[in-house]
């Protein structure tokens, strides 16, 4: 053989292990970034967000790719890899979903994965007719439709189906449905999983109330709650400890024992009860299910505080509202959830001045990590100064603190707890 032939075999056989070793590293990075929803909810080091991209004060206003790549690439920054969005009828969760595609082809260590809600309605919502909560919208069918067919377009970012947002707890009382319509679509989804139409690892929830799960009033305990208890691959329970500083304060406030701490010590105290309330309600619900014999994983699928209102939960009222309270009870849980493996869909990741249109001041369009032009509160001034937003945008803003980053301006803002016995006077 002569050598230059000798010498382009063995640089050919080189060049063909080289590749056979490049393509098993290739598999096994992409079986490391397609892991299921069981792995996913499993793994505490995997953040979970709950995230709409709106930034006006209407949803006919629908995000560009372009801005929910910004946004996206700002929540991977953060070490988000898991967002909960909530309804499909709209374009935007499949925008969602083609701009986290086309991430994941630009950047290979690119990594995010999708709880789809599916939104469901009682008969005759949001109309001027009758409501009808035994019986279901018209729309709940095509909604459900057509989750299961942007999961079948996506199976490697969508791993988890929600039917319902809040959709059976009676005060929801512009929509709700009683549980057996909720059992109805859960079975279905769960059959066309057998059927082979829907991939057999996609976990199928509802995600409602810590109430609606067993864990409030026993008005709740009916024969369709237990079984779409087991029905359901996991329990998705809301938790929402800052409403209830106006409606059920029993956790909220200055003891008087505590009159003698600074005031920080004192926000921090009524903080940490309050992290104990909803850290209750997880707990009733638990053990709820235990009562049926059943096991099964329990997440947080909402939980969040607004940094700003000037109604029920602002200055006038339960003081509860402002950016330095948001931040310890964002903080604090993220801190019980991960210790204790439970997944947490934080809410939310930016404002959404859409919310309550109608009410600019209003709680809801304040619950955001992040302003609507981007600038960061105070849960995340840590996260700006290590410098993980660099380089990233929301519009042409880049991501800078509230307040300039003055936190004497943001303590200006902070309003004290009232103390125990003003609030059972004022309940």
């Amino acid at each position: 053989m002569k050598p230059f032939v000798h010498f382009f075999l063995i640089m050919s056989l080189v060049l063909l292990a080289s590749c056979q070793q490049s393509k098993k590293e290739q598999n096994l990075m992409q079986t490391k970034r397609n892991l299921t929803a069981k792995e996913i909810l499993s793994k505490p080091d995997y953040l979970a967000i709950s995230y709409g991209g709106y930034r006006e004060k209407t949803r006919d206003s629908q995000p560009s790719i372009t801005q929910l790549k910004q946004d996206l690439k700002i929540l991977h920054a953060m070490d988000i890899r898991v967002l909960r969005t909530y309804n499909v009828r709209l374009p935007h969760a499949a925008n969602i979903l083609k701009a986290i595609r086309e991430l994941k082809e630009a950047d290979a260590d690119f990594e995010m994965y999708v709880m789809l809600g599916a939104w469901i309605d009682c008969k005759n919502a949001w109309t001027e007719l009758p409501l009808n909560h035994n019986e279901e919208s018209v729309h709940n069918a095509a909604e459900i439709e057509r989750a299961i067919e942007l999961a079948n377009l996506y199976p490697e970012i969508v791993k988890i189906i929600a039917v319902g947002n809040e959709a059976m707890v009676k005060w929801a009382t512009a929509y709700f449905v009683q549980p057996h319509i909720i059992l109805k679509w859960v079975k279905y989804l769960q059959e066309v999983k057998k059927e082979g139409r829907l991939d057999k690892d996609v976990w199928i929830t509802s995600s409602d109330n810590f109430a609606s799960w067993g864990g409030g009033e026993s008005e709740y305990h009916t024969l369709e709650l237990e079984e779409l208890v087991k029905s359901v691959d996991y329990l998705s329970i809301h938790t929402y400890p800052m409403h209830d500083t106006h409606y059920n304060p029993v956790f909220w406030g200055v003891l008087h024992k505590e009159k003698g701490l600074s005031n920080t010590e004192k926000i921090d105290k009524a903080m940490n009860r309050a992290l104990s309330y909803a850290v209750s309600q997880y707990d009733s619900v638990a053990s709820y299910i235990k009562t049926l014999g059943v096991k099964k994983p329990i997440h947080i699928g909402e939980t969040g505080w607004a940094s700003f209102s000037d109604r029920h939960y602002g200055p006038e009222g339960a003081r509860a509202t402002d950016e330095y309270k948001q931040a310890l009870y964002y903080h604090k849980m993220r801190e019980w959830t991960t210790q204790n493996k439970i997944k947490c869909f934080y809410f939310e990741a930016f404002d959404e001045p859409w919310k309550d249109a109608q009410y600019p001041n209003g709680s809801e369009n304040f619950f955001g990590l992040f302003t609507v032009d981007g600038k960061a509160k105070y849960a995340l001034w840590d996260a700006v100064d290590n410098g993980i937003f660099k380089g990233l945008k929301r519009g042409k803003n880049k991501i800078t603190k509230t307040y300039e980053g003055k936190i004497t301006d943001l303590l200006l803002d902070v309003q004290m707890p009232p103390v125990k016995n003003e609030i059972m006077v004022n309940h």
